[in-house]
């Protein structure tokens, strides 16, 4: 049974700010997500946009937003195919249970400017 559905968009110049306040990055992104991707080279702010997008996606399909959640517990990994997958610690573990989902689906995009995400939560 689907519980929710989240889709969010980033604009990318959104990003490429951030990188320029020392240490923002490191209060909005988990360590292991961040540092892959910062080894994309020139597709690291797409790849962080695309993170970003799913993280608020992720509280839409909560339906309570992100409030009281810590976004580094909101992990967005890519398997070796490429296929992303959402990975929760802590705040937002403890949040999904709350929520009845067991099972979370991500896709996400980008593209030159923006990059969106949608996440859908699921009880199986």
């Amino acid at each position: 049974m689907i519980i929710g559905i989240g889709v969010d968009v980033v604009h990318v110049h959104r990003l490429e700010r951030w990188q320029a306040i020392p240490g923002l990055l490191q209060r909005f992104f988990h360590p292991d997500e961040l540092s892959a991707a910062l080894s994309k080279g020139s597709g690291t702010t797409l790849s962080l946009a695309a993170r970003f997008a799913a993280k608020e996606a992720f509280g839409k399909a909560l339906g309570r937003g992100l409030a009281g959640i810590i976004l580094k517990d909101i992990m967005v990994v890519n398997h070796h195919n490429g296929k992303p997958e959402i990975v929760l610690f802590g705040t937002a573990l403890q949040a999904l249970k709350q929520s009845g989902a067991t099972r979370v689906h991500i896709s996400m995009t980008h593209e030159r400017d923006n990059a969106i995400a949608m996440v859908v939560i699921e009880a199986v």
